[in-house]
């Protein structure tokens, strides 16, 4: 008999666990996309570093432009042309103006740039201005982006294509992020045979290796693939301990229910301290947690689909607090396209696949047991229905957790 915890209280205790983060470590911009910053990046330089015009056009004195219109032009004389990638020569005086592209300087005197649209070149030295330019039009000021002492980064962020473009322009080469956590998964049953094999009588392939692995790395940290295991109780406690030195994080899938065979509970609780045994979830009844020499090490149902759905409900969120960051999930709306019935007592997760019609987002519930993936790796994410309450009817609007939206 398992005593179980709810799903929020797992999470209650994962947060307040002590679990062993590893030293930050400093890679190049090229490998930063997806890691987690372990310190915030507050800028020591302006940027831009000078005024510059953020159209192709002409640098004015805004007052040489008032009151100008297409039947009444401002003409101003063309002093010279301003050079992308050079400080601009000369100034810009009473009743002239500089050519400026895109990106260019602006020159001394001028306090706004005039799109060339609203020119026309006389072809003698000058130029007609249609349309008024007040101050600061079409600029961008000496540190408009960002200035010295701002923080540009907070620790904890999970690095995008717009961050590492943003350190690029502060001049990082690299940047210190959070190490990836090492992860052991290590897949046991008598059951299982290699991908490569055709399962005989009883078989299966062993799909949790691959499977495991896949969302390790999906969640920032680094597999470490361990040879699949008979279910041997002394052969796994070796195993584990083999992890345990080489690894932030050990994964044993299967072995985590009540049976005699099922020694996962047993290994952990010998070799450090077990957290809990049993969360009141379907799928997923049999997860374990417990941690040893201060790093977790988490027992997933065999089955399948009920250990992709603890990964993703509870491993995702472990290992992006062991890189210093709070997963924040971000559910969309939408409506179910027939009825979920639910088991009282539990709460239950359904996987879904999404689809839009007339802008309304639909999710058509995936009848999957446990023990099933292929239906699962047509899923585009999940919804609860909590443990008091015993289905939905169709027609009922649900909160989908979208994968890799997180």
């Amino acid at each position: 008999m398992l005593t179980v915890k709810t799903p929020e209280e797992v999470l209650t205790l994962m947060g307040e666990s002590a679990f062993a983060m590893g030293e930050p470590e400093a890679v190049p911009l090229s490998a930063a996309l997806g890691r987690v910053l372990a310190e915030a990046v507050t800028a020591t330089e302006f940027v831009p570093d000078f005024d510059r015009s953020t159209v192709d056009g002409y640098a004015v004195r805004g007052a040489d432009t008032f009151g100008c219109s297409d039947s009444i032009p401002a003409i101003l004389t063309v002093t010279g042309s301003v050079l992308m990638g050079q400080a601009a020569e000369g100034a810009v005086e009473e009743n002239t103006c500089m050519a400026v592209p895109t990106g260019g300087a602006l020159p001394q005197g001028a306090d706004a740039v005039v799109m060339i649209e609203y020119t026309e070149d006389y072809g003698d030295g000058t130029i007609g201005v249609m349309k008024p330019a007040a101050p600061g039009s079409n600029l961008l000021y000496r540190g408009d982006d960002v200035r010295p002492g701002k923080v540009v980064l907070q620790a904890g962020r999970v690095l995008t294509a717009a961050d590492i473009g943003a350190l690029a322009a502060l001049g990082r080469a690299q940047v210190t992020v959070a190490r990836r956590p090492r992860v052991a998964v290590i897949s046991t049953g008598d059951e299982l045979v290699d991908v490569t094999e055709q399962p005989g009588p009883g078989q299966v392939r062993d799909v949790n290796s691959a499977l495991l692995a896949a969302a390790v790395t999906s969640f920032g940290g680094e597999a470490v693939p361990m040879e699949a295991l008979r279910d041997e109780e002394t052969l796994l406690e070796e195993t584990v301990r083999k992890a345990l030195a080489q690894c932030d994080c050990v994964l044993i899938s299967g072995g985590s229910s009540v049976g005699e065979k099922d020694a996962t509970c047993r290994v952990i609780d010998r070799l450090g301290e077990l957290l809990f045994h049993g969360i009141a979830m379907k799928p997923g009844k049999p997860t374990i947690l417990g941690v040893v020499e201060g790093k977790p090490v988490m027992g997933l149902p065999g089955h399948p689909g009920a250990a992709f759905f603890v990964a993703n409900l509870f491993l995702k969120p472990l290992l992006a607090r062991m890189q210093g960051r709070t997963l924040v999930r971000r559910p969309v709306p939408a409506v179910l396209t027939e009825t979920v019935s639910a088991n009282h007592g539990r709460a239950q997760y359904t996987g879904v696949h999404l689809t839009e019609r007339d802008g309304v987002l639909y999710a058509e519930p995936i009848r999957s047991k446990s023990g099933l993936i292929s239906t699962l790796a047509g899923s585009d994410g999940y919804f609860e229905i909590p443990r008091d309450c015993e289905g939905l009817p169709q027609g009922s609007t649900v909160a989908v957790t979208v994968y890799h939206m997180e």
